[in-house]
């Protein structure tokens, strides 16, 4: 199988592979090259992959979408990690996905006070 996995700003990995283990919103699931095509919305975890050459690889992943479409399998997602310990990655899925979600939780509440203003500007113009 062909997997790439797609950041917003570049390819982040691109290999031939002949397994794939993701985690979905209801569970994890494994692809193996004569698996059917195959749609799922990807949670926060760690994904590994069987290299052709034999060798287990592990990246810490955001939320994203898989699609597999015959032997070419893509993953779109926001942020993407390696590394060669997979309890380091573990610690990266926790720290900067919390970091990420911190200051989503932050935009959100400045947006949501921005709309408040601008209402009650709304609010002081039809009252005049």
């Amino acid at each position: 199988m062909k997997l790439k996995i797609l950041l917003p700003a570049e390819i982040f990995l691109s290999e031939e592979v002949t397994k794939i283990v993701a985690e979905a919103e209801n569970g994890l699931f494994c692809l193996l090259p004569q698996h059917i095509d195959f749609t799922a919305a990807l949670v926060p975890s760690v994904f590994s992959y069987s290299t052709a050459g034999g060798e287990d690889a592990y990246l810490a992943i955001d939320i994203g979408t898989l699609v597999k479409k015959g032997s070419d399998v893509l993953v779109s997602t926001r942020n993407a990690y390696r590394s060669p310990e997979l309890g380091h990655l573990k610690e990266v899925v926790i720290a900067q996905f919390r970091e990420i979600d911190e200051r989503e939780k932050k935009a959100r509440t400045a947006a949501a006070r921005l709309e408040v203003d601008l209402l009650r500007r709304f609010i002081e113009l039809r009252h005049e």
